[in-house]
């Protein structure tokens, strides 16, 4: 069998430079190794003085580490960017559409469009949603929308992720270290920028606050310094001006949240919360959840809260759910997605759990409910024994899977210890949704720093990328 090929963003098919790269391709060709390793040095030098960690929970030795940050940026045309871009704004304001129907009318249930019991026995669907009417009737207000390419013109979906995503931050602190390591190449390009991301977060929240608060209180509410993304809670707080809090800085009274202050009791309006839905209310979730607020489900089915993202969304990030993302479109937007899905193989369907039972060793095969890369076998790269043992698991409860081929994931030049060599990535544009929906041009490249693999999360070893969208005369300006 010869060897797979990779489209690869800066050379193209022919091996000529692409135009997106051509002046970047040019700098890259004349600079001298060691200084490409200096600038690499400084970059270490900078994350290493912001405190930009990951923890990595069982990791030996320590559970906080930082982010390998590849100095070789990734850069997009204005065009790419622009289907890119129109793409996930659909892809979010259908979800935000499946999920406002599916704790009210239940119409694309009625219709025979998706299985009711994917749905109603789904771990993520919440009853308690059931009838509450959001503002703006926005449930997914901060989606990351994974998105692989494989050839010049074709990008794909990979996942959803509408509960708590993250990886903003790197976005931020990726473009600035790059500002202050290559001012020249800045001035060289133009490029579209990133930075005012929090802004239009903090714009977002307080579009979706309360009906009849006009200057709404917003706060971050994080579990603590020892979540994997603390970093990121404390640093879009920061951005946005407002309160970083944990849940005993709260407290609900009489139906309203207040947040307690030096002061005394303050209204609280809008939460941008980061944590898991189990977690927020012992009263009506976990009871044994310390992290959360006691009477905040009741205080937010009576309208006088905003959480965002909303309890409940979970259910669109089900990887079943995800395979009927196109008819979900089509029934919403009565559109045809913009951007497709990987082809996938619903576990649910005995024909689909037939052929992927015979061809695992070809295949991706992930948990419905899984992320962050674990949970999953990738068929390629995984011993007889694994393949084996995954086979057991998947004939114990097929509908906990779904699996998909083992994409030809394009790669991008990266600088790693013998010089640049092309790594596979993928890209997380951020897309908020409040009183209109929008996304930064960019979002977070993830690089899969060791050669040959396609697992770019940063828990399994994966590094971060500043994006380039250049901007032309068809740049697109929706945020």
């Amino acid at each position: 069998m010869g060897e797979r090929r990779y489209f690869d963003e800066m050379h193209g098919e022919g091996g000529n430079i692409r135009a997106p790269y051509a002046v970047y391709g040019s700098w890259l060709h004349s600079i001298p190794v060691e200084e490409l390793e200096k600038r690499h040095r400084e970059a270490d030098l900078i994350f290493r003085r912001l405190g930009i960690t990951f923890n990595v929970y069982g990791a030996d030795g320590g559970v906080e580490r930082l982010i390998p940050f590849d100095i070789v940026p990734r850069i997009l045309a204005a065009e790419e960017w622009d289907l890119i871009s129109r793409g996930v704004i659909q892809r979010v304001e259908a979800l935000n559409a499946f999920l406002h129907d599916v704790y009210n009318d239940q119409d694309i249930l009625k219709a025979g469009i998706l299985p009711p019991e994917l749905i109603l026995t789904n771990p993520a669907f919440r009853p308690e949603m059931l009838g509450l009417k959001v503002p703006q009737k926005v449930y997914a207000h901060v989606a990351g929308i994974d998105v692989v390419r494989v050839d010049a013109e074709t990008f794909y979906v990979l996942e959803d992720n509408a509960r708590t995503p993250s990886g903003v931050s790197y976005m931020l602190e990726n473009r600035q270290a790059m500002m202050r390591l290559f001012p020249d190449l800045f001035a060289s390009h133009s490029i579209a920028p990133v930075n005012h991301y929090p802004e239009l977060l903090l714009e977002t929240l307080r579009s979706v606050a309360p009906r009849g608060v006009d200057d709404p209180t917003v706060v971050v509410l994080t579990p603590g310094q020892y979540n994997s993304a603390y970093f990121e809670h404390a640093f879009l707080a920061q951005e946005m001006g407002v309160e970083l809090v944990e849940g005993q800085d709260l407290f609900v009274d009489g139906g309203t949240v207040f947040m307690r202050t030096t002061h005394g009791p303050k209204r609280v309006d809008v939460i941008y919360r980061r944590i898991d839905d189990d977690y927020l209310d012992p009263l009506a979730f976990n009871p044994n959840s310390s992290l959360g607020v006691p009477g905040l489900l009741a205080a937010y089915r009576l309208g006088r809260v905003s959480i965002a993202n909303a309890i409940g969304g979970g259910v669109s990030d089900d990887k079943a759910v995800y395979t009927y993302m196109p008819e979900i479109i089509r029934f919403y937007l009565g559109q045809e997605p913009i951007l497709k899905n990987v082809p996938t193989w619903n576990l649910r369907r005995p024909s689909d759990l037939a052929y992927v039972l015979e061809h695992l060793e070809e295949l991706v095969v992930k948990e419905v409910h899984g992320s962050g890369g674990y949970g999953m076998l990738v068929g390629p790269t995984s011993t007889k024994a694994e393949i084996a043992a995954f086979r057991e698991r998947i004939k114990a409860e097929p509908s906990r899977f779904i699996a998909q081929p083992t994409l030809s994931l394009s790669t991008c030049p990266t600088y790693v210890d013998r010089g640049v060599a092309p790594r596979h990535v993928d890209l997380r544009p951020f897309v908020l949704a409040g009183r209109k929906t929008m996304v930064v041009p960019g979002g977070l490249t993830r690089v899969a720093m060791n050669k040959g693999s396609l697992v770019v999360n940063s828990s399994q070893g994966g590094g971060t990328k500043d994006t380039w969208v250049l901007e032309g005369n068809h740049a697109r300006s929706r945020s």
